[in-house]
């Protein structure tokens, strides 16, 4: 069976809830204020694709590839990354929604979640270390025997991790926050 193989396009304005994207390999493409909800991205592979602007939300992962991608002001609610491809699973997000996301055993190190809001994400039981979730919102998000190190916490609220079940060694937390990593023992902190 002969791979569909686009390199360096375009796609703008684009709706893929009715007649969803071709099932192929993406290079060096950008998605600008593309409609992908509740559609099938599974078995596609995106390299290096840039995606502004789109609709994300509740679309299906199954074997997707995310190589080194980038999310700039996309909704992206309901996603499961324990569904796509493991190999090389990269991205980078930026200004965005990823509530109700699934992060359950992913590996990825070096994961970019900058000035997002990621309400009840389950991140449990990954490998996230050297991560930056710099001014992101994590209200109920779940970290659960997860390895954090070397992450940055800086400038974020509501999150709650856990110490004893998280390896948290040499992040970075803002001063102010930091009852998110002692909500467990029920302080009151002024």
């Amino acid at each position: 069976m002969e791979t569909n193989f686009f390199e360096e396009e375009d796609f703008k304005n684009k709706d893929y809830t009715s007649a969803p994207l071709t099932r192929g390999d993406y290079e060096v493409c950008s998605f600008f204020n593309c409609n992908f909800s509740r559609s099938a991205l599974s078995e596609i592979r995106f390299i290096e694709c840039d995606f502004k602007d789109c609709d994300l939300s509740n679309v299906h992962l199954a074997k997707t590839s995310f190589q080194d991608c980038s999310f700039d002001n996309c909704k992206m609610i309901g996603l499961n990354f324990s569904d796509c491809e493991s190999f090389g699973l990269s991205i980078k997000v930026k200004d965005s929604v990823l509530d109700h996301s699934v992060f359950y055993k992913v590996k990825m190190p070096n994961l970019k979640i900058l000035n997002s809001k990621l309400h009840n994400t389950d991140f449990s039981l990954g490998t996230y270390t050297n991560s930056d979730f710099r001014n992101s919102d994590l209200l109920n998000a779940v970290f659960q025997d997860s390895n954090l190190e070397g992450s940055d916490f800086r400038n974020s609220k509501n999150f709650s991790i856990n110490p004893e079940h998280n390896n948290i060694k040499r992040c970075k937390f803002s001063l102010s926050e930091i009852n998110g990593l002692l909500h467990k023992y029920d302080l009151v902190i002024e």
